[in-house]
């Protein structure tokens, strides 16, 4: 026989759970938006936005709640310290039903903003709301009075003495020396109402479990419009042969004429010499040729450093003050790459990684070999000195008045690096901008826009289909990608000329300018290339240009009669008259019976207006059809006539209801862009539109 079984106490037999610091928490809050990955990314806005917050909230039983959404900003601080920030600013929440609540606040400032959420059980709430519910049933209220009375003299212990003062006179008249009368009428009395919700006690309240943030950039972080030029291209006369900034001075009225506020230049530091590249791409560079800008370094310098064909830093800062006299910002290039002779490969060999021949390693992208470049090694030992140089040199070219960079290809450098230093930047600097030039995964795209990448490249130049172009814009602007994702569209960059361009011909670089115009708030384009309809690709099958002038200067002819600068001025102009398209938050596609016509609209949130715009995806044939448009989104009752005024030709007509024909011929004009005025009648009679 074994031993007998030990008997244990039923101390002994049960664990004792340590209880919750605060058992009386009672009020759960879940499912808050907008929230990223819990938190751990910010959302974005731009300066005057209303952040909208929603969350669910509930608590067991009857008892009623309230809560509140806090919210402060940041302040910035000398590089390298913490940010503070300011008091607790508070908006009630207010219920939507089903236990979802909501509340929203304003952000005025650019910077960086925290919002948290907390809510508890109100008694006094609970009992305003149940004695309306005893007093409807006809039964008695005097000891509820009392319970009243308790609750707000509890309050009075919490408040000011002014307002503990009025707490008291209304605790008596709910008291024993008040009438029924008199107390019933002053439990829903306003400001009665007010100071219970100031004074209601928090000591059990639930906070949600973090604080959010908000990054707040100004307008043209959202609504910009971008012209990509060569400055090595601006020559003008018949003897120039490499173009300087002064040239680009002189091109800036031409640019402002054409409606760009962006002017982005690719790099303007000296080119290497060693494995320079010639025309088309060729490995060997003829004498003379000029090289690809983004083989950055040479005896003249690196990144903080101007080609010397180009002019000074003094030349460049005269043109960034030139430029705001017009309204255009100068967009530069971020480029982190080296050529072979860059000051970087001597001074800081640390930085780059070596071949077992010890060789520099040159990038690739096999099969592809660019030996003309250096990748730094981010997983070099000297890591932080390498992160430290990389943001002088964003410093550096912030104080020569620089305020937006387009990165090159930042999803091949680390992610906490960028996140690093676009933060340090951004807290010095809010209202900088990062254009992310990231052709990429999906996924790797999106990552990098909740690192802090003010704006992204997409892959708008490849959504060519009524259904591709519907299902990516849903994505982009009606899920919680529109929180932290900023969509800057180029039908047309240096690297590339799709398909639909080379075989579309002129109709086809006005359908794709139309689209990109006013699917979003933000666009570019690779300038004169994209305004002369250059379609030429190097071979079949590439989407690189032919004769291409990331390697030779070009002279560009911008008034040839094939130029597009007519039709570019008018939809740029279209952009800044109407702030239905400064933002994607309101874009809208309705039906129509074509699969070769697009629909969609954009209104401004006040409905006041609304531009509705077809576009005929076919560069070759008339398309025609019926459309079966959502009035609801466009602020038009089902009953209602209304004017819809192509404002790229000037005609009118009178629709009524979602049924109207449309028929769009590519030869004279690819697109309609319909300005919505609803039908409205005065005391008179006499007809008019809004």
């Amino acid at each position: 026989m074994g031993a007998p079984k030990k008997h244990l106490s039923l101390h002994q037999e049960c664990k004792v759970e340590t209880p919750p610091p605060n058992g009386r928490r009672r009020v759960i809050i879940k499912n808050v938006t907008p929230e990223l990955e819990g938190g751990r990314y910010p959302v974005k806005r731009i300066i005057g936005d209303t952040v909208k917050v929603e969350a669910d909230i509930f608590t067991d039983g009857h008892d009623a709640l309230t809560g509140v959404v806090r919210y402060r900003k940041e302040t910035s601080l000398p590089q390298d310290t913490t940010p503070l920030a300011v008091e607790w600013q508070e908006t009630y929440l207010e219920p939507l039903g089903n236990d979802r609540w909501h509340s929203a606040f304003q952000v005025d400032q650019t910077g960086r903003y925290q919002y948290a959420i907390s809510a508890w059980v109100d008694p006094f709430k609970t009992w305003r709301r149940d004695l309306v519910l005893r007093l409807e049933a006809g039964q008695d209220i005097g000891v509820d009075l009392l319970v009243g009375a308790r609750l707000i003299k509890e309050a009075a212990s919490r408040a000011s003495a002014e307002d503990a003062s009025k707490l008291l006179n209304w605790a008596d008249t709910l008291g024993v020396r008040g009438s029924i009368e008199n107390a019933v009428k002053a439990t829903q009395d306003e400001d009665l109402w007010l100071l219970m919700q100031q004074y209601s006690s928090r000591e059990h309240a639930t906070a949600f479990d973090k604080n959010l943030a908000v990054v707040v950039d100004e307008k043209n972080a959202q609504y910009s419009t971008w012209y990509e030029m060569f400055p090595r291209s601006q020559w003008t006369g018949d003897r120039r042969k490499h173009g300087t900034f002064k040239d680009c001075e002189d091109r800036l009225a031409i640019v402002a004429a054409l409606g760009f506020d962006v002017l982005y230049l690719p790099p303007i530091h000296p080119i290497g010499r060693t494995h320079r590249k010639g025309k088309n791409n060729s490995t060997t560079a003829l004498p003379g040729e000029s090289g690809s800008p983004w083989a950055i370094g040479a005896d003249e310098g690196g990144h903080t450093a101007t080609l010397p064909e180009l002019g000074t830093l003094d030349d460049f800062r005269s043109l960034v003050n030139k430029s705001a006299e017009y309204g255009i910002k100068i967009a530069l290039d971020l480029a982190f790459q080296c050529s072979p002779d860059h000051p970087y490969v001597k001074e800081y060999p640390e930085f780059f990684r070596r071949r077992p021949d010890g060789q520099v390693q040159y990038a690739e992208n096999p099969p592809k070999k660019y030996e003309d470049i250096y990748p730094f090694d981010f997983e070099s030992a000297q890591w932080s000195k390498l992160w430290q140089e990389l943001l002088n040199v964003v410093n550096f070219w912030i104080a020569q008045g620089v305020r937006i960079f387009r990165v090159d290809n930042p999803h091949t450098k680390p992610f906490p690096f960028w996140e690093w230093l676009i933060t340090k930047v951004k807290h010095q600097h809010p209202d900088i901008i990062f254009l992310a030039e990231a052709f990429t995964r999906p996924k790797v795209m999106y990552h990098l826009a909740k690192l802090g990448f003010t704006q992204s490249y997409t892959y708008f130049c490849w959504r060519n289909t009524k259904w591709e172009l519907t299902e990516y814009f849903t994505e982009l602007t009606r899920t919680e990608v529109a929180e932290f994702f900023r969509p800057n569209l180029w039908p047309n960059t240096p690297d590339i000329l799709t398909e639909y361009l080379q075989a579309g011909g002129r109709p086809a670089f006005m359908i794709r300018l139309a689209l990109s115009a006013t699917l979003g708030a933000s666009y570019g384009i690779y300038g004169p290339a994209y305004e002369l309809c250059e379609n030429r690709p190097r071979e079949s099958g590439s989407e690189e240009y032919l004769d291409s002038e990331k390697y030779e200067i070009k002279h560009w002819d911008i008034d040839h009669p094939r130029s597009l600068k007519d039709f570019i001025t008018r939809i740029n102009r279209i952009r800044r008259e109407n702030p239905a398209l400064h933002s994607n938050s309101r874009l809208q596609f309705h039906d129509v019976d074509n699969d070769q016509l697009l629909c969609y609209s954009k209104s401004s949130d006040d409905l006041t207006n609304v531009v509705l715009i077809v576009v005929n995806l076919d560069p070759f044939h008339s398309q025609a059809g019926w459309t079966s448009l959502q009035l609801e989104a466009l602020g038009i009752r089902p009953d209602q006539g209304y004017q819809a005024e192509d404002i790229l030709t000037g005609a009118r007509y009178l629709w009524r209801g979602p049924r109207n024909y449309l028929e769009i011929n590519p030869a004279t004009m690819p697109v309609q862009i319909f300005r919505l005025r609803r039908h409205l009648r005065t005391e008179r009679q006499f007809d008019y539109y809004m």
